[in-house]
């Protein structure tokens, strides 16, 4: 099974927006909003920024390279409908290619986050209906289960 079903990859292509939480060397927690993209081969999360590799994200990435990254939305208010995927993984950091990568006006560093557990609820149904209640599962290096 690839690492996202068709419906989340369809869910992730469509949003620009996410949370990323990072941890630094004495585990304090790190969470801000960043830009991502669904890597090309559709199997882990790209994320880039103007001056990514200054951030404080970037310098906890470089000591404990776990993290967890967000992706949600209201589908609806009313009714009140929640949707999104979290991923947990390991960050790769890459210092060159974020403009080939994300386009002009990015910075030169970027990073892709392997997944190892997805979560996603209201992503294959309503998120209060079985089948779009929160379902979780681990993922292997090469994207099996």
């Amino acid at each position: 099974m690839a690492v996202f079903s068709d419906r989340e990859l369809e869910y992730l292509e469509s949003q620009l927006l996410a949370r990323l939480a990072t941890a630094d060397s004495s585990n304090a927690p790190h969470v801000v909003p960043v830009n991502f993209r669904l890597a090309e081969d559709g199997i882990a999360i790209d994320v880039g920024g103007g001056n990514l590799a200054g951030s404080k994200k970037y310098r906890d990435l470089k000591t404990n390279p776990k993290v967890a990254i967000v992706i949600d939305d209201l589908a609806s208010v009313d009714p009140w409908t929640p949707r999104g995927i979290e991923v947990r993984g390991t960050a790769e950091l890459h210092d060159t290619g974020g403009p080939e990568r994300f386009g002009e006006g990015w910075g030169k560093a970027w990073l892709r986050i392997v997944p190892e557990r997805v979560t996603s609820w209201g992503i294959e149904g309503h998120a209060f209906s079985p089948a779009g209640r929160r379902r979780s599962r681990t993922v292997s290096r090469s994207g099996e289960r």
